[in-house]
């Protein structure tokens, strides 16, 4: 049962030396291209890094955490400004079957986020890239993968270190509509541990109709 899987999934930091097997990474990062996003434009990349010098400089860049380098793989989750650019959104739309609406789509500021303004458009990116988050972890933690999400490091959202932002970029080949948003960090549990999932009662969170 998935709700299973979601309570009791919880935050991996410390990793064993045992390898993530090809096939077991394959079904995470599928579980990132299959979530849904706004329209379908999937304005997302993710990057596969083992390199150990590539996870040094994102260890810098967060600060020293160090789950980073104990990590077999971490995943790097990209905010792609560019899928909505015209052409990208297009292409999309016709290989969904909607070409015949394009212009329909494209021109609709309710639909198309690019036309309003660059905050709304990295807003509805990072949005997306929620989801795709989410469902890596998820799917990391079904397959007995531990893994950590890593938001608090050196990126344009932060706006932390200049000159590490600069390497990053440059290291991972991203230009400036691709922001390095969300880091997953994945390994094998070295000391399997309950989960103790703390969270606001139904109550609190849950309406009907309307706030109360």
């Amino acid at each position: 049962m998935l709700l299973e899987e979601i309570s009791s999934r919880k935050s991996v930091r410390s990793y064993s030396e045992q390898p993530i097997s090809d096939e077991v990474l394959n079904e995470i990062l599928e579980a990132g291209r299959l979530a849904p996003s706004w329209v379908n434009v999937q304005p997302w990349k993710f990057i596969v890094i083992k390199d150990e010098k590539t996870k040094e400089l994102l260890f810098k860049a967060a600060g020293g955490q160090k789950q980073i380098l104990g990590a077999q793989v971490v995943i790097g989750c990209v905010a792609d400004l560019e899928a909505w650019e015209k052409k990208n959104f297009a292409a999309v739309l016709e290989k969904s079957g909607l070409g015949k609406y394009a212009d329909a789509y494209l021109n609709n500021s309710t639909l198309n986020p690019s036309l309003i303004g660059k905050f709304e458009v990295l807003t509805r990116t990072i949005e997306q890239l929620t989801y795709a988050t989410a469902y890596m972890t998820v799917q990391a933690h079904k397959s007995g993968v531990g893994c950590c999400v890593i938001g608090a490091f050196a990126n344009e959202m932060t706006k932390g270190d200049e000159n590490v932002i600069k390497e990053l970029k440059e290291r991972l080949n991203l230009n400036d509509k691709q922001i390095l948003l969300t880091l997953l960090t994945l390994g094998y549990e070295k000391t399997p541990r309950e989960t103790n999932k703390i969270r606001k009662e139904p109550a609190e969170v849950i309406f009907y109709e309307k706030l109360s």
